[in-house]
This record gives C-alpha cells, structure tokens and sequence, in this order.
C-alpha cells in the first residue's frame, strides 16, 4: 500500500494484503468468534457488521463487480483458515460428554447448520436497515461477501470436527491442514491421509482455485436473498444457509466413513 492508497487491480477490488498482517490477525479473529456454537443474534449481527467494516478497511471498493467479489472471497477464505479454530476429539467430548462418534457428528452439523442460519438472520438484518437508508445500498455487496466468508469458515469448522470424530487424520502444521480444510470445502469431500500432499500453492494453484471460486461464487450467489425487503431476508437466508450446512455434513460424513474403512488400523 501506497501512501495514496491501496493499489488497485483490474476489477477495482485492492489486492490482497499482507496475510501476516495485523489487519489479517483482526479479521481472523472476528471470523473465529463467528464460529462458535452458541451466539447471541446481537451479538453475531455486531461481529458480522464489525467484518463487514474490516473488508471495507481492506480496500474494498468495488464489488459490484462479480469477478472482483469472488477474487476477494477466495483470498480472504485462504487467509482465514488458519485462524479457523478446530477442537481435537478429545476437546469435543468434553464439549459434548456422554455422546457416542454418531451422535457426536449429529451434534457438530446441528450447530455448524444452526450457526450458518444464524449469519443468514444476522445479515438479513442488516440488509433491512440498508434497505431503509437508500444510499447504504451501495455496501450490499460487501455485506454478502463478508456473509458468505463467514458461513465458509463455519463449515471449515465442522469439516476439521468431523475428521476428528471419524478419526480420519487431516495434515499436520498450519499450512496444510488450511489447504485440505479449503478443498475439502470446495469438493465436499474428505481428505484422504493416503494421498501425497500438496503444497500450499495449492490453494491457488488453477484446479484448486477454480473449484472454490466456483463453490464461493455458488454461495454468493445463494446469498443475495438476504437483500430481499425487510426481514424476508433474513427468513430465507437463514433458511438456506441451514439446508446447505446441513448436506455438506451428511455428504462428508458419508465420504469419511467410507475413508475410516479404507485406513489401516492403528496399532494397540
């Protein structure tokens, strides 16, 4: 960044910061808050406006433009898995005591769905006030990205979760485990411990990329109902995001059972 401003690409959208950056370390955090279980409604809505200020602090200035919308969804979705938080199995069950692996993974996509639902009515409300003060529609478009980011993350969540639950180990060390996070979102399928690794280019490497910028432009897409007029919005996107969620964890779930049965098993 430059003393007269962030430099800009073709699209408008500035480039991507430093992802070392303290504005990465903030914005991290106030997505890791997004994902967890139990939120207060004004509190989600305070955390999502707060993301939605972080974006428009990031240079943000243009996402009217799709392009410019998904280049800058897929980048801050590569900066924010590392602060994405995972709990181990242990850590799970004592979150969760006395429930058996089913159970427990019934649990995790009930959260995960009820949390995404939650960002729905959190930004439908937010939408509601834009829809009542005209010339803040201009920011629409950087609340649904900053909403699409956020459902994004809790479901990362709940795929490192249900990797744990199914014993299924994903990457060691922060990089890799963010690259499996990521393109396990974006086939919605499991990792597979057997397969070589992959580097964390990866990520933005053409296949890779591609899939989650068609999955993020999918989602984004989906979320333009929370522009609909006064809380209908929210209703919708809350309902939506809920359905969504909720068939991601049962395809991973299927896809990590099948995983479990194929791993050898570890010694006693």
């Amino acid at each position: 960044m430059t003393a007269a401003g962030p430099d800009r690409g073709p699209d408008g959208a500035g480039t991507t910061p430093d992802p070392t950056g303290p504005d990465t370390e903030e914005l991290g955090a106030t997505v890791a808050a997004l994902t967890a279980d139990d939120i207060a409604p004004a509190r989600r809505r305070q955390l999502l406006t707060r993301l939605v200020g972080q974006a428009r602090a990031r240079g943000i200035t243009d996402l009217f433009k799709p392009r410019a919308a998904v280049r800058w969804m897929t980048d801050t979705v590569a900066e924010v898995a590392p602060h994405v938080p995972i709990r181990d199995l242990a850590t799970l069950r004592r979150h969760f005591p006395g429930l058996d692996d089913d159970a427990l993974a019934d649990r995790l996509v009930r959260n995960a769905s009820r949390a995404t639902a939650g960002v729905g009515a959190a930004g439908g409300g937010v939408a509601a006030v834009e829809w009542a003060v005209t010339p803040t529609l201009l920011s629409a478009p950087v609340l649904l990205a900053a909403e699409t980011v956020a459902v994004v993350a809790i479901e990362l969540k709940l795929i490192g979760e249900l990797h744990e639950v199914h014993r299924v180990p994903l990457p060691t060390g922060g990089a890799g485990r963010s690259v499996a996070l990521v393109q396990s979102w974006a086939t919605q399928r499991g990792v597979n411990p057997m397969m070589p690794g992959v580097g964390v280019s990866a990520v933005l490497g053409t296949a890779a990329r591609r899939e989650l910028r068609d999955s993020l432009m999918r989602r984004f897409g989906r979320n333009l109902t929370t522009l609909g007029p006064f809380l209908t919005g929210a209703a919708v996107a809350g309902y939506l995001n809920r359905r969504a969620t909720r068939a991601l964890g049962e395809q991973l779930r299927k896809d990590l059972r099948r995983t479990a049965r194929a791993l050898p098993e570890a010694p006693s």
